[in-house]
């Protein structure tokens, strides 16, 4: 009796069972799946979406119940929208100056053995966990006018002490930087920790002098990590409150106090939530800013690298 062997490269056929078993296993992996995401997706939806969609309601309602724009309009006349210029200026201005002492201070710290920059990263850190409230009136205590620092440089007869560091755009840039400094400094340091410094070397072996060896190549690896870093304080600087609501002056309010008191003073919940939907987008405005710089940079190392 003749065996038929089986024409080659022709996959055997797979058995019903089988098939129908994988289509059901896969379907229980869906449902379990889904199972074990409900409880996140019914997280965000309570405690994200539907206050942000309740808050975007409110300030689309008017006086007679109806839609209206006028909330909006009004954030961007008058006093309002120079508390939202001076909003982005300071959150500008403490960003730049977090970026740059983070930087610096960054980059002495991934030089240092590990013993050494662990000790130094504690020393960034640990003030972070202290209460907000109490950073804030030790700068006080330093800033005032009999503080420590205007005392001191009374003391070294500095023309013009003691400078007036309180209730001034001065006092809250470095009251807000000192918040965001931490940031800053892990962020950059990470970077900074990841670069292999035979580059420089290498670099400094073909003749490049120092500057030349930072500009072409140790600041184009750092640039993500300042990106990163410049945006996040902004983003956070924004809706900030504490600080600038008790170092800073009347010149010097933010959105974040403004809000404040139309809701506690004013009993203006609809002008307070236009506020906040409008802090929303700068704050969506700085994500989608920071997607298209990395896709920017991404382009270029991949254009350099081509070439």
């Amino acid at each position: 009796m003749a065996v038929l062997a089986p024409v080659s490269g022709s996959a055997a056929p797979v058995p019903r069972k089988k098939r129908r078993s994988r289509v059901s296993l896969s379907d229980r992996r869906t449902r379990f799946g889904l199972f074990n995401a409900a409880p996140v997706v019914i997280y965000l939806l309570v405690l994200f979406i539907y206050p942000i969609f309740s808050t975007l309601l409110l300030s689309l309602k008017g006086e007679n119940g109806g839609l209206t724009l006028h909330w909006y309009t009004d954030a961007f006349q008058g006093a309002n929208l120079e508390i939202l210029l001076t909003t982005l200026r300071i959150s500008a201005e403490t960003s730049l100056l977090s970026l740059v002492i983070g930087f610096v201070l960054a980059a002495a710290v991934s030089r240092l053995k590990p013993l050494w920059a662990g000790l130094v990263m504690v020393v960034v850190v640990v003030p972070h966990f202290i209460s907000a409230l109490v950073r804030t009136y030790g700068w006080i205590i330093l800033l005032g006018e009999h503080g420590v620092i205007n005392n001191a440089l009374t003391g070294l007869h500095i023309p013009g002490a003691p400078f007036q560091l309180l209730y001034n755009e001065t006092g809250v840039v470095i009251g807000t930087t000192s918040v965001m400094l931490p940031y800053t400094v892990l962020l950059l340091y990470a970077v900074m920790k990841g670069i292999d410094r035979r580059l420089m070397a290498a670099a400094a072996s073909m003749g490049a002098g120092r500057v030349t060896i930072f500009r072409r190549v140790y600041l184009p690896l750092v640039a993500p990590g300042l990106v990163n870093a410049g945006i996040l304080c902004f983003i956070l600087c924004l809706g900030y409150y504490l600080t600038p609501a008790l170092m800073g002056g009347e010149k010097q309010t933010m959105v974040a106090s403004l809000i404040d008191e139309q809701v506690m003073k004013q009993d203006q919940w609809n002008g307070a939530a236009a506020l906040g939907i409008i802090l929303l987008l700068f704050t969506f405005a700085g994500l989608l800013l920071l997607r298209m710089l990395k896709s920017a940079g991404e382009a270029y190392r991949n254009r350099g690298t081509a070439s």
